[in-house]
């Protein structure tokens, strides 16, 4: 239904001020990503699974485990590296104290359990670093602290000034607040957002097997893959999890998506090793090699590209389709639907009429805004908002198209 202009003129006006406050560009983001590549040194992340840090039945800390991880740390720090580690567990060494188990617990269960269990988990990664004479850090995210760029930033400056310190970052989700809709849910895919962050050279998953087979590793002539250059032709065989954990194979595979991007080789190995990092960096042992792009995106279009969650859509027209790749920008006649409730800033996943995924870009308007504007296409965008605009949802330079590296996220059901 048309809305009257100076309806919606009253409604958008008062947030006039806040237009005031502009999307940082990429010419920006290269200025400081250019800066950065100055004084990186080898940077590694390390991604743990919750069942390597915690016993499965008493949901205790592996000591055992620990000791040789961070013995191996202490190598490669000695070997030039700077660490991050990626740590799950935190949920898991929580729930004998707040009385739940793994496979029963809800949502308020784990938020408890997280909080109890992160002073656990640290104190164990404290007391065994502390051994091998270096210190630890804990990073707790959020969905928005990925997702946000001045987040991401300022996420990034932190983890930057903790390397430069020489101290070793535990980075997890903050499970003690996250819920559902908010949350990243899974650890892989969030080690590989800090991998692409820190411009890491390797990024190793540990897990409970010895990598990547063809099919399920429980049945007869199951093989491993050792070597991947392009993950999604493995996706349909990823499935399965365990019972700590929140992810199974799919998610390592497109968190190695996401490593590869960005020009970081990702291994993923069974951690039950005497040295489960080094052992896997010189190739000592079986392990799964996923092979970095050679031609890795700016740190900007990674992460425009890569997203944890879709915040919204919009479907285009075939005349814009064509234009994607000519430095155009996407206007709101080129836009045929909308769906999602997002917000200026957030970055939005383009499809053309057939659903095949185009691009991702950030988004001049919140959806509400944008949604007005392309009901009321012969309403002058300046009249409908209340302030002087091109109309522009997408502009160029905030604009990445989705190349055959990437895993396209299939179109959600768009309205007319």
């Amino acid at each position: 239904m048309r809305l009257s202009a100076t309806v919606v003129r009253d409604v958008f006006k008062s947030r006039l001020r806040d237009r005031k406050c502009l999307i940082k560009s990429r010419p920006d983001t290269f200025k400081d990503e250019f800066r950065f590549n100055m004084t990186k040194n080898k940077r590694i992340v390390v991604k743990l699974g919750s069942a390597l840090i915690a016993n499965t039945d008493r949901l205790t800390p592996r000591f055992g485990f620990i000791q040789r991880l961070l013995e191996d740390v202490a190598r490669l720090r000695d070997d030039g590296y700077d660490v991050i580690i990626a740590s799950s567990g935190a949920v898991a060494l929580g729930l004998n104290t707040v009385g739940a188990r793994p496979e029963t617990a809800g949502l308020s269960d784990k938020q408890a359990a997280a909080a109890c269990g992160m002073p656990l988990l640290l104190n164990a990664y404290k007391q065994v670093g502390l051994e091998f004479g270096f210190q630890i850090s804990q990073i707790l995210l959020t969905l928005g602290d990925f997702e946000d760029h001045r987040r991401f930033l300022n996420t990034r400056n932190t983890v930057n000034r903790l390397l430069q310190s020489r101290i070793v970052p535990i980075v997890n989700e903050n499970d003690t607040i996250t819920t559902e809709e908010i949350r990243v849910g899974d650890n892989d895919r969030l080690a590989a957002k800090i991998a692409q962050m820190v411009s890491a050279d390797q990024f190793i998953i540990l897990t409970g097997v010895d990598g990547l087979y063809d099919r399920d590793p429980a049945l007869e002539g199951a093989q491993l893959i050792e070597e991947v250059e392009d993950v999604a032709e493995y996706i349909e065989a990823a499935s399965g999890k365990s019972t700590l954990g929140t992810g199974g194979m799919l998610t390592k595979l497109q968190a190695a998506n996401m490593a590869q991007n960005a020009g970081c080789t990702t291994f993923i190995a069974n951690g039950e090793a005497d040295y489960p990092l080094t052992s896997v960096l010189n190739g000592s042992r079986k392990c799964t090699k996923c092979i970095a792009n050679p031609d890795p995106v700016s740190l900007w279009d990674a992460w425009l590209a890569d997203r944890l969650q879709m915040a919204g859509s919009l479907v285009i027209t075939g005349e814009a389709a064509a234009r994607l790749h000519q430095d155009d920008p996407i206007d709101r006649n080129d836009v045929l639907s909308v769906t999602g409730d997002f917000s200026r800033g957030d970055v939005l996943h383009i499809y053309d009429e057939s659903g095949t995924e185009l691009a991702r870009g950030l988004s001049d308007f919140s959806s509400e805004e944008a949604r007005v504007m392309i009901m009321n296409k012969d309403i002058p965008a300046q009249q409908l908002l209340g302030y002087q605009t091109h109309a522009e949802l997408i502009r160029p330079e905030n604009l990445v198209t989705v190349e055959s590296r990437h895993l396209a996220w299939s179109s959600p059901a768009h309205p007319a």
